[in-house]
């Protein structure tokens, strides 16, 4: 097996792991194939920010197994500090990694959050997209208290070899840590909108925005609302120059 697949290297961002792995599919294949869980952040500017005023955040990073730099924010801290690293957007590696997943049989796959509605079309989605792909089952975002111990005896039945869980940052990395033992051989994935993205009732900023790193920017015309989390973007930016390298 090469080195590349079993040793990832490790940065850190305000004091933060971030993993500078090659090959992050190849890298999450062979945890699958060697039935070992892990639990995937996609650390951005604005998830980091959140976990300096939050230590019970900061923690669920820390222990997480894969820490990888979804936002432009993560490459300009890591670019100042002499590591050259290019972005590595949550929607993509999660897709990547749905497109291989049909190559180990069994691997079933479960989509948990999200509108009513959203997770089942973009279900349906990956299934006309990737025809060898194994969907075990979908839950919408909205699960009352009572429902909760439903949900989790549906995990601990079916035992999903990928879990993507679209709850929102930090929703959706507090409910993965505290219940990943439910599945202790999966892949755990806080995945955000993807599933409005892959569902088709939201638009991914077209290429030229993510290319120039604006992403954010077509975010924010999509949901106004959010320009008071988009403040994390400037405070990130001076804590970029001022924090100890």
């Amino acid at each position: 097996m090469p080195r590349s697949l079993l040793l990832q290297q490790q940065s850190s961002v305000m004091g933060l792991p971030v993993h500078l792995q090659p090959n992050y599919i190849d890298w999450l294949l062979l945890q699958l194939q060697q039935q070992k869980g892990v639990h995937i952040v996609t650390l951005n500017a604005e998830m980091a920010m959140q976990a300096e005023q939050d230590e019970a955040l900061a923690t669920v990073i820390r222990k997480a197994e894969l820490v990888i730099p979804d936002g432009a924010g993560v490459v300009f801290y890591l670019k100042l500090r002499g590591k050259a690293v290019q972005r590595c957007p949550g929607i993509e590696l999660a897709e990547k990694l749905l497109m291989r997943s049909s190559e180990l049989a069994p691997c079933p796959i479960f989509f948990y959050g999200g509108a009513p509605g959203v997770s089942e079309a973009a279900a349906i989605a990956w299934q006309k997209r990737a025809p060898g792909i194994a969907i075990a089952g979908t839950q919408n975002g909205y699960v009352t208290p009572a429902d909760q111990p439903q949900l989790l005896q549906t995990l601990a039945d079916l035992q999903p070899r990928i879990i993507l869980v679209g709850l929102g940052v930090p929703r959706q990395e507090f409910w993965i840590a505290e219940h990943r033992h439910i599945c202790p051989n999966a892949i755990w994935i806080g995945v955000g909108g993807s599933f409005d993205i892959w569902a088709g009732t939201k638009d991914r900023a077209p290429g030229w925005l993510r290319n120039n790193n604006l992403e954010w920017t077509y975010r924010l015309y999509q949901e106004p609302w959010r320009w008071r989390r988009m403040m994390a973007l400037p405070q990130f930016a001076w804590r970029s120059l001022t924090y100890p390298h």
